[in-house]
């Protein structure tokens, strides 16, 4: 049996499991705190959630049946289209009772920020600990296992947090989703050396990143209305489950790389590997590059320091605009569902865009320097104005379709940059240059998220993210000098500016 485009259902199936590894990464995010609405009821019971008044509490009765009894001081109460409601802030944080009921509005805020802060530096710890390794395990044992081993780590974790009891073992189980949620990232950066043409390859990441967008854009909805029907325990599992299910057809299509391919076709395979920088280079005689050799060379460190100064961008969003659009618009949990996943519509058009933007000026003649440094430029001239009119909105619709822009522009950008390992090196260190790429994202995640502890000012906190563009652009720059391919006779050439 032959299939025709086979590397596109690999990519397909790689894009598949983004979008699940996105929605197991935000159920906590998303179900951390929630406005939930309550009808004020006049002792007639509704289809909806209703509260009924008892002296100075208020009964509060869910969909599902089940109900709270909650001090009036502690509820927010406002007329909405006509109606009498109450707003009760609820979620993990305060199902768990990580967050004291007796706490102000502000400092119950501030609680909830800084401790799902801790909880995710602990996961991007792992996830930085993962980066490093699963590069290395890529390259050696391939990625049709390493995919595997992957999911099944961060499929299992996410389910396992259904049992969380306290702040030590939710952080322990998300400790053990960064372990296997990382994988994926020097992952597919291989696998699209494998089976792409370098032509093809910022369209194939593109593609990879677009699918992470999209995992955003829909985890709100899915996640949330999930959460509003079952509770957050089953969600987790839900959730957690749909990666397990992923890794059948993933083994069964992705038996061997192209050239082995039993379903590939040979016109399809002569078109991957010609257009292969590679297949003009001896494979045998080219090995896997240790650490110390790719941190000796002055290249390389161009993915280093580029995604160690943008990524922080991509994470503080991810982790904290949901808190943000509660926090400072007043938005219910309903109306974050459907808002929050718009700045990820940008993501995914500048996913998509970057990878085919830099693969149109490489058809076009120019070369694979010119185009990618053009791309990671353009996308930073477009993030930076967008953060600063975005911070700048007095409505919560202004400033998500600017966020919008925000993520389209470093979308934009990071694709390219994520391209640069297969640039730079072929065969066993591609993974682990994007492995370090990775580790240093997480380093610069943590120390973002650390110094965000200490700004109680959302809109000062934003616009410090602008910074990061011209650091990340200019120290790409200095660094990788021409982009071409580093052969293992090459020299090192120690990180110096001359």
């Amino acid at each position: 049996m032959k299939i025709k485009g086979i590397r596109w259902w690999i990519i397909g199936l790689i894009m598949l499991i983004t979008i699940i590894n996105y929605l197991d990464r935000g159920t906590l995010n998303y179900m951390w705190i929630a406005n939930i609405e309550y009808v004020i009821s006049d002792g007639h019971i509704h289809s909806g959630n209703y509260a009924l008044k008892d002296n100075d509490n208020y009964k509060l009765i869910k969909t599902n049946g089940d109900t709270l009894i909650v001090h009036k001081s502690k509820l927010i109460t406002k007329e909405k289209n006509g109606t009498a409601i109450v707003v009760n802030k609820e979620g993990i944080a305060y199902d768990l009772g990580l967050i004291s009921p007796d706490l102000s509005e502000k400092d119950a805020a501030k609680a909830a920020k800084d401790m799902l802060g801790t909880i995710t530096i602990f996961f991007m710890i792992a996830y930085g600990i993962s980066q490093l390794i699963s590069g290395k395990i890529y390259d050696k044992i391939g990625t049709r296992k390493g995919f595997t081993i992957s999911v099944f780590l961060w499929g299992a974790a996410d389910a396992l947090t259904s049992l969380s009891c306290g702040l030590f073992s939710l952080t322990s189980f998300r400790m053990m989703l960064g372990l296997g949620e990382a994988g994926p990232w020097p992952g597919t950066t291989k696998s699209n050396a494998e089976w792409f043409p370098q032509k093809e390859r910022a369209l194939a990441q593109g593609l990879f990143g677009a699918a992470a967008s999209l995992g955003s854009i829909i985890a709100p909805i899915v996640i949330l209305m999930i959460y509003i029907a079952f509770g957050w325990k089953i969600t987790f599992v839900i959730v957690g489950c749909l990666g397990l299910i992923w890794i059948i057809p993933w083994l069964i299509i992705n038996k061997k790389g192209p050239s082995e391919h039993p379903w590939i076709t040979e016109k399809e395979k002569n078109y991957i590997i010609s257009g292969q920088p590679e297949c003009k280079i001896d494979l045998a005689k080219q090995k896997s590059k240790s650490l110390v050799e790719l941190l000796s060379n002055r290249k390389n460190w161009s993915v280093i320091l580029g995604r160690f100064f943008l990524d922080p961008i991509w994470w503080m969003f991810v982790t904290y605009l949901p808190l943000y659009l509660a926090d400072v618009f007043k938005l219910n949990i309903k109306e974050v569902a459907f808002s929050a996943w718009v700045p990820y519509v940008g993501a995914m058009i500048g996913s998509i865009a970057g990878g085919w933007f830099s693969g149109m000026l490489i058809r076009k003649g120019k070369s694979v320097d010119f185009s990618r440094k053009t791309a990671i430029v353009l996308g930073g001239i477009i993030i930076i104005p967008s953060i600063i009119a975005a911070v700048l909105s007095t409505s919560s619709l202004m400033a998500i379709i600017f966020m919008a822009f925000v993520l389209g522009g470093f979308q934009f950008m990071i694709t390219n940059i994520q391209t640069i390992p297969s640039d730079l090196h072929c065969g066993k260190s591609v993974g682990s240059l994007a492995g370090l790429g990775g580790v240093s994202a997480v380093l610069g995640t943590i120390l973002a998220i650390l110094f965000a502890q200490y700004i109680t000012n959302w809109i000062l906190l934003f616009s410090l993210l602008g910074i990061l563009v011209p650091l990340s652009i200019i120290s790409i720059f200095l660094t990788v000098g021409k982009l071409s391919l580093i052969h293992i006779s090459e020299p090192t050439r120690p990180l110096y500016i001359s």
